[in-house]
């Protein structure tokens, strides 16, 4: 495999809407169509805080990672939050979560960003087991208010 990770482009959405529906399936999550097209917006204004790298083999699209930066009451500069990371499932055990996160932490050494963060579900086993090869859940509890 020759993995390429680079911002994604216009011309991605068809291979971006793909892994994002299976995302979506993996969670049980039904989105509203606009959603996803307000998100694939988002991604592409060089303005919003939103962005996505993408992780290719030659063409073929096996990943993203949706992230944004924002200002922090505990550090000077700007925490990173990865919102979404997703890894097709034929390519799983192949380095391309980790390559991605790895993606992740060279951008942000390079543009002074000071941590990294996300989330997982409690019972994602395969996904925790990349993750706390980086470091240790930090015992947040996440609470969420619909308003």
């Amino acid at each position: 495999m020759r993995l390429t990770l680079r911002d994604v482009e216009a011309g991605d959405e068809v291979a971006w809407r793909r892994l994002w529906a299976a995302y979506l399936a993996f969670y049980k999550v039904d989105l509203a169509p606009q959603i996803t097209t307000a998100t694939w917006a988002r991604i592409l204004d060089p303005h919003h805080r939103m962005t996505c790298r993408m992780a290719f083999d030659e063409d073929r699209a096996l990943g993203f990672a949706l992230h944004h930066a924002h200002c922090s009451t505990w550090v000077l500069g700007e925490d990173v939050y990865l919102e979404d990371l997703f890894v097709d499932p034929d390519a799983r055990g192949q380095g391309v979560g980790r390559a991605l996160i790895e993606d992740l932490i060279a951008l942000g050494r390079a543009a002074g960003w000071h941590r990294l963060y996300w989330h997982t579900d409690r019972d994602n086993a395969e996904a925790r087991r990349l993750y706390d090869s980086y470091c240790q859940e930090d015992g947040h509890i996440r609470y969420r208010l619909r308003l």
